[in-house]
């Protein structure tokens, strides 16, 4: 092996190690749920939700524990969240109407124009503080926002799965724990959205100022 192609093997492997697969997989699961959520398969689409979203941690987890962290899995691991939630939310709200104009699925474009605004606002704070050599960590309130956009996005796929787009009326089987369920996580998570994201605001105003200072 020439000494030019040893480094180039050990940029490769550093590159393609099992974390950033694992976090290249979850992109190709976000472009296949986001077409199952076109196609109307509600009941394929929340399996595949669930897949990518429980490997949420996987990727971070082994970074951190075998000392895989790179410079490409920090950026695609962010984007990876980033374009599976706000994704999801925004086909949410451009699911089959009933018909009071309201979408089945739960999700107003208002709310899922909080979260992507919330999602966008705080990456470039991040990138910024960041780059100026500040601490922009995450907060409890994002670790939880995350948790129960998860639980909202789920709870309003599996409630998709009884609608019935030639009635455009849910079916009367359709358990009162799913509606309850999703009022819930949804009404939290766009809580935390809000207060996290003003949390992540007053971070970077204090440490502007001592940057300035």
């Amino acid at each position: 092996m020439s000494e030019t192609a040893l480094p180039a093997a050990k940029v490769k492997a550093r590159v393609l190690n099992v974390p950033n697969m694992v976090t290249i997989s979850r992109l190709i699961l976000a472009v296949v749920l986001f077409g199952l959520l076109s196609a109307g398969s509600y009941t394929a689409a929340l399996v595949t939700f669930i897949i990518a979203a429980s490997t949420d941690w996987v990727d971070g987890y082994w970074a951190r524990k075998y000392g895989q962290v790179t410079q490409l899995g920090r950026i695609l691991d962010p984007f990876a969240d980033k374009m599976i939630i706000c994704g999801t939310f925004i086909y949410l709200a451009a699911a089959p109407q009933l018909p009071d104009g309201t979408p089945a699925s739960g999700v107003v474009a208002w709310m899922a124009t909080v979260i992507l605004a919330r999602e966008l606002a705080v990456t470039a704070l991040r990138s910024f503080i960041e780059t100026n050599g500040g601490d922009f960590s995450a907060k409890w309130a994002g670790k939880w926002k995350m948790v129960f956009q998860c639980l909202a996005a789920g709870f309003s796929i599996g409630k998709l799965q009884w609608f019935d787009t030639a009635t455009r009326s849910f079916a009367a089987d359709l358990p009162t724990w799913v509606g309850s369920g999703l009022n819930v996580t949804l009404w939290v998570a766009l809580a935390l959205t809000i207060y996290s994201g003003l949390e992540y605001i007053w971070v970077s105003v204090k440490v502007l100022k001592r940057m300035d200072a």
